[in-house]
């Protein structure tokens, strides 16, 4: 029996054997990709909580610090689109372990870092290791799922980064309470088992992950018949009179790069709070290590509930570029609303700056999967990821500069805000398929 093909929308009705293909895709491959995005935001991310201990130990100031946490984002940029052509090329089983084991060594060598420069380099070598992990994922959930039931695995996924930030914080602090063991600081420790974690992780997905449909063994044919043929119908309706064009010409197509900007736009305020919120909140009166990573996982404790309930949505219902509008709207009140008040109400502002961010990420990246010509969806989901993540480097980089130039973090929290309503005028200008 043949699946009814799916409306832009939402679900159709399938066949049994599609439905349990998609089941059977949840139930094995899902777990294990958000397991490894586990990981790696948490290799992304603990520098946030260790800004003090690497002033106190290294002497690296605000501008320092902000411009080694943006570094990552350089390496990354530059070897984003080569990786995942190369994911193409040698699966996503092979290559995505690649990846995973390369970034685990890079973090476990943070614990080795003397000064700045070595923090710079190293910085710089985590963001080129790791370089096609996330959109290598986001393809790959793109050749395993139909459109129709893309959203909600793509918010699952990334679900996965928001719960990262809820657990970095209270293992990191946990890490940096074994300061002095065997004569090592703290935060040395936190990198070599957070990186070694990363790299076993590596040899557990070569073990189970499986590249394609036609490799997996536990899809039966008719599975693997009917999951393909409705992966193969909405590559087919995505196809245009444009997709005859080269590809580099589809990659600098105005809708793409105005993806790009806003995603670049969004990322911005993601990191802000990544890397500024455990500062904010160690201005608490009497509060350690570990209460603030405990504090700092609240905001991403709100994203993951509300990324899950507008993927439901979505998949559903559409109105995905509406949505994109309305969380960066989010995204600029709580950053605004962060430069006013006490840490515990900047603590609640940023809560509401993260929802917004990871809200829109959620939405955003279903939308661009379903608006990009097929002929470059892997290179433009990498382009996108890329160029959108240099919004890592410039924020960062930026409100540190910022706040040792005038001690506080005020004025670059309202250039955020500012960014966020200008993405907003960007999402309403794109011109999306109706339903989308």
């Amino acid at each position: 029996m043949s699946a009814t093909p799916h409306t832009v929308t939402g679900l159709a009705e399938d066949s049994t054997a599609l439905k349990s293909a998609v089941r059977k895709f949840y139930v094995r491959m899902m777990p294990l990709v958000v397991i490894m995005l586990l990981v790696n935001q948490v290799d992304r991310t603990n520098l946030g909580f260790i800004q003090d201990a690497l002033k106190a130990d290294l002497g690296l100031g605000a501008a320092a610090f902000g411009l080694g946490a943006g570094l990552f984002f350089v390496g990354y940029a530059l070897f984003e689109v080569p990786s995942n052509v190369l994911l193409q090329r040698y699966g996503a089983r092979l290559w995505l372990t690649r990846i995973m084991v390369t970034w685990g060594l890079v973090t476990l060598l943070m614990a080795f870092t003397q000064g700045e420069y070595t923090f710079y380099f190293l910085r710089f070598m985590l963001g080129l290791m790791e370089a096609g992990f996330f959109p290598g994922v986001i393809f790959y959930l793109t050749t395993w799922l139909p459109d129709a039931h893309r959203g909600r695995a793509v918010a699952i996924f990334l679900s996965a980064s928001a719960l990262a930030y809820i657990v970095t914080g209270p293992i990191s602090g946990a890490l940096l309470t074994m300061h002095g063991m065997a004569g090592i600081a703290g935060w040395r420790w936190m990198f070599l088992i957070e990186g070694g974690g990363s790299m076993l992780m590596g040899l557990v997905s070569i073990r189970y992950l499986v590249s394609s449909i036609g490799e997996a063994k536990w899809l039966t044919a008719e599975e693997k018949r009917e999951l393909q043929g409705a992966v193969d119908r909405d590559i087919a309706s995505r196809k245009t009179v444009q997709g005859q064009k080269p590809q580099w010409r589809l990659l600098l197509q105005r809708p793409v790069l105005t993806l790009c900007a806003i995603y670049f736009i969004s990322v911005m305020t993601g990191y802000t709070v990544t890397f500024w919120l455990p500062g904010i909140l160690r201005q608490i009166k009497d509060i350690n290590d570990f209460q603030v990573g405990l504090l700092s996982s609240i905001p991403w404790i709100g994203a993951v509930i509300a990324m899950y309930v507008l993927a439901r949505f979505t998949d559903d219902k559409g109105h995905r570029k509406l949505l994109v509008g309305c969380a960066l709207l989010l995204q600029a009140v709580g950053m605004a609303l962060a430069t006013t008040g006490s840490p515990w109400f900047a603590l609640f502002a940023l809560t509401l700056a993260a929802i917004g961010y990871k809200s829109c990420n959620s939405v955003f990246w279903s939308m661009t999967a379903m608006s990009l010509e097929p002929k470059i969806l892997a290179s433009g989901i990498a382009l996108i990821n890329s160029l959108g993540n240099l919004g890592g480097f410039v924020a960062p980089t930026a409100v540190g500069a910022i706040k040792q130039h005038t001690g506080s973090l005020q004025a670059g929290l309202l250039g955020l805000t500012a960014c966020s309503l200008v993405g907003i005028v960007l999402v309403m200008s794109l011109r999306l398929r109706k339903g989308i």
